[in-house]
């Protein structure tokens, strides 16, 4: 595989600290317990590092790119600061552009913005929806799910092989699945692409939180990643690699910022030359803290150890899967198999019961929370359920009767704040559910499984 996995005996650390680490939630059943946060897959809590940064910070804020004063200018340094230290962590080349956007789906879009005329786009169906959808303005191919990293390859090959020569052509691709957590061949995938006269980029969003991404190594175009992923809040993602696309294509957002210089012509109109450089598509006041935070998560994140944060989660790992596999009635999914790395994401369905309804138990009867649904990823969850592919998947939905296929699924995730009681707390639980079932009733109410009155 691309990314490689630590051997069991390496020594493994504490989890980092995380804001709400000690919050306590109400159960249902009475009293309260600490909330065991296990969603980190949809938005991961923030580090207490970066948290405490951020707040060291805020006093001192002012506009970026926009003052002669102290603190525009001290802003302006450590925007751009930030951006310095995320090239690092990605290992960037020295002429590719950091673009700092709101998401991962942001900077997916903007990218499909940049894309030349003509472009082709090759993608699997197995993307989670940022990666799936931004790139409907071009020619896409979509590649159905393989079901071994060999057969992604071989699929990917025989796709470009048969394209057009002669136009550009881009493929998309995950590091790491929002749904199986499984890790694809990434090196094996951009090697291929640029065989084919193609470029690649990496959606990032579930693996740089777990292991490190180093755009050299991978010889990937471009990266994506988002920081509410990254143990960062704020609302900020990032778009790095290949300046020319970025270069050569109109401002993703017109207005300040983005212009160079601005002119009245003659006729009335107006002439505008446009920067070269990322703030070609940065217009607007800049998101300064969401950056600052992505910073100060990528220093906290190498500081910590990479080696040792990718032990510890497959230890955690290790114990959710034995802990399922205890449990006849648990069906794991995966593209890849048992023996697939992958990162701390695990879905998963229960026979005979409705996974809206489990995960409510969970949250109501536990205090621990998953998600449930198709995940922004509806494709590959239809296809790893073997549900028609016209039902709807989200919470909510027409629930499956006894006996029948589940029309979604559950999905537990975390990472390097996790405390090793949150995922001991559910292994006991989904044995004690599917043994005992639920303490109570459960309905859909606006979308939502809660607990019934």
């Amino acid at each position: 595989m691309s990314v490689s996995t630590v051997a069991a005996d390496q020594v493994v650390c504490a989890p980092l600290s995380v804001l709400g680490r000690d919050v306590t939630v109400p159960l249902v059943t009475g009293g309260e317990v600490t909330y065991a946060a296990l969603d980190y897959a949809a938005s991961a809590p923030a580090l207490q590092r970066v948290w405490d940064d951020v707040a060291a910070y805020a006093p001192y804020y002012g506009s970026v790119h926009r003052g002669a004063g102290y603190l525009s200018q001290l802003s302006t340094d450590l925007f751009e600061n930030a951006r310095r230290t995320v090239r690092e962590f990605l290992d960037c080349r020295a002429d590719d552009q950091l673009i700092f956007t709101r998401s991962t789906t942001d900077s997916l879009n903007l990218l499909a913005a940049a894309l030349p005329d003509g472009c082709q786009v090759f993608v699997f169906e197995t993307e989670h929806h940022a990666s799936l959808l931004p790139w409907r303005d071009a020619q896409v191919t979509y590649l159905n799910a393989p079901r071994t990293p060999g057969q992604a390859v071989t699929t990917l090959r025989e796709a470009l092989a048969a394209r057009d020569p002669e136009g550009p052509a881009l493929v998309c691709v995950t590091g790491a699945s929002n749904v199986t957590g499984e890790l694809w061949p990434v090196r094996e995938l951009a090697g291929v692409a640029h065989a084919h006269g193609a470029r690649i980029v990496l959606d990032a969003a579930q693996l740089a939180p777990h292991h490190p991404v180093s755009v050299q190594d991978l010889d990937v175009d471009w990266v994506a990643f988002s920081g509410h992923k990254l143990y960062a809040p704020f609302g900020s993602g990032v778009l790095a690699g290949r300046a020319d696309w970025l270069r050569e294509a109109d401002p993703y957002l017109a207005g300040g910022g983005a212009s160079r210089k601005v002119t009245r012509r003659t006729d009335g109109g107006v002439d505008v030359e446009w920067h070269d450089t990322a703030a070609r598509h940065e217009a607007g006041s800049p998101n300064v803290i969401g950056a600052y935070s992505i910073a100060a998560a990528c220093k906290a994140l190498t500081e910590a150890g990479f080696e040792s944060l990718v032990a510890r989660e497959q230890r955690l790992i290790d114990t959710v899967r034995a802990g399922l596999a205890e449990v006849p009635e648990v069906r794991v999914l995966s593209l890849f198999g048992d023996d697939a790395p992958r990162v701390g994401v695990i879905s998963f369905v229960v026979e005979g019961w409705n996974s809206s309804h489990f995960a409510a138990a969970l949250s109501a009867e536990y205090g621990i929370g998953v998600r449930d649904g198709l995940f922004c990823a509806h494709p590959l969850v239809r296809t790893l359920l073997g549900s028609d592919p016209q039902t709807q998947g989200e919470c909510g939905a027409p629930e499956a009767a006894p006996g029948e296929k589940s029309l979604n699924a559950i999905r537990v995730s975390f990472g390097a704040g996790t405390p090793d009681e949150h995922v001991e707390r559910f292994v006991g639980a989904v044995k004690e559910l599917v043994r005992d079932g639920a303490r109570w009733q459960y309905r859909t109410e606006d979308g939502r499984c809660v607990p019934a009155v």
